[in-house]
């Protein structure tokens, strides 16, 4: 039973991959003139549709807005008893459909033409009410469903999803959004904070250790202990000459009988890794782990600035 399971998800796989590798061909002049009028306009993309096409118009029109494009949902049923006064005059409409000849799509589209809206169709037939009356035609036909029935929305709904995608990441591409423009939309959750959190954001909030050069055993353990990092900054006249970790203590203690005479240029790390206090969070991280270390040491135009721990990054969900 097993492996049957197994047979029909790689086979529903498959044909949706075909799908989506058929669209290739639909990558022609009126998606190009397509992405040109939506550049052009001075208002929102209105995505709409009905059933799964819905469905599918909520993800595309979230990541149109997520990625530069202003876009606002517009279920078609809903349009034409009332909700029809979300489109403006400067917006573009762009409606999904597999058949292209639902009734509801039927009423709307004529309605939508007489606002004089560019009317974009992402349409699984060429033949349909929808494709003759669009301005551009995205052409998301598949060959058949997933489903063995040949009736439930599967490649289909995939095949519109690609196409929005396709249709998003060009406008993001011709736009020139930058991964700062991303995290500017996206200041919540780990995404955000992997693209705006800074270091000098995260050890501001933490101690500050910090030991002279000549300082003894006792001083560093009691500076290491007290400030809770795991590590001291070493200082001599002022520049940083190296660092000390809980690490080369337990070193310390193992190579040396008499630890008393002992200072911090005797068991630091010359010449330390450091990370710049504007650099991001997510650089840090990346220097930890390829480094195996837990902390690094926060500089401010190579002057000592703090100390930032890999708790302080896991902690904000930065992975």
């Amino acid at each position: 039973m097993s492996q049957d399971i197994q047979k029909i998800a790689l086979q529903v796989i498959k044909e949706e991959a075909e799908a989506i590798s058929n669209l290739s061909s639909s990558i022609n002049s009126d998606f190009v003139s397509a992405i040109e009028t939506i550049l052009k306009s001075k208002g929102r993309l209105i995505v709409t549709g009905i059933g799964k096409s819905a469905n599918i118009a909520t993800k595309i029109v979230a990541t149109l807005n997520s990625t530069g494009t202003p876009a606002v949902f517009m279920h078609a049923a809903d349009a034409i008893h009332g909700d029809l006064g979300i489109v403006q005059k400067d917006d573009v409409v762009m409606c999904i459909s597999k058949s292209g000849n639902t009734p509801e799509i039927k009423v709307l589209i004529p309605l939508v033409k007489s606002l004089g809206n560019p009317l974009i169709a992402n349409v699984g037939n060429n033949d349909s009410f929808l494709a003759k009356q669009a301005d551009f035609v995205l052409d998301s036909t598949v060959a058949k469903e997933a489903c063995p029935n040949n009736l439930a929305p599967t490649s289909s709904t995939t095949a519109q999803l690609v196409m929005g995608d396709a249709l998003a990441v060009s406008l993001l591409e011709m736009r020139g959004f930058s991964d700062r423009d991303f995290a500017k939309y996206h200041p919540g959750g780990a995404l955000g904070k992997q693209l705006y959190l800074r270091v000098g954001d995260l050890c501001a909030n933490n101690e500050k250790p910090l030991v002279d050069i000549n300082d003894d055993i006792r001083k560093i353990i009691l500076e290491i202990s007290s400030k809770r990092l795991g590590a001291t900054a070493v200082i001599n006249n002022d520049v940083l000459v190296g660092v000390v970790t809980d690490g080369d203590i337990r070193r310390m203690m193992q190579k040396f009988k008499d630890v008393d005479p002992l200072h911090a240029a005797d068991i630091m790390t010359a010449n330390p890794l450091t990370i710049e206090k504007d650099q991001l969070a997510v650089a840090a991280l990346k220097i930890m782990k390829e480094k195996n270390i837990t902390q690094l040491l926060v500089t401010d135009k190579s002057k000592y600035f703090g100390v930032i721990h890999l708790h302080d990054i896991l902690k904000e969900g930065i992975l």
